[in-house]
């Protein structure tokens, strides 16, 4: 049963996290690099929320929301 964790721990701590490896070695070089991917999923979020505050005007505009205070039935 030893063996087998400890494949486990070598499979976790050897292979799996080479890509995170890179990326530590990465921003002892170049930082912005090495945050690109935490960049870009910033840029999403961001496309995300302004695509859904323009759903919500739209709705908003048209009259389709159901202002209702029972509406909802947490309410």
């Amino acid at each position: 049963m030893k063996n087998f964790f400890e494949a486990i721990a070598f499979l976790f701590e050897e292979i799996l996290f080479i890509p995170l490896n890179i990326l530590r070695e990465l921003e002892l070089n170049n930082w912005w690099m090495a945050n690109a991917f935490s960049w870009l999923f910033v840029l999403i979020g961001f496309v995300a929320l302004i695509y859904w505050v323009r759903q919500l005007q739209l709705f908003n505009q048209r009259g389709e929301e159901n202002k209702d205070p029972s509406a909802h039935s947490f309410l």
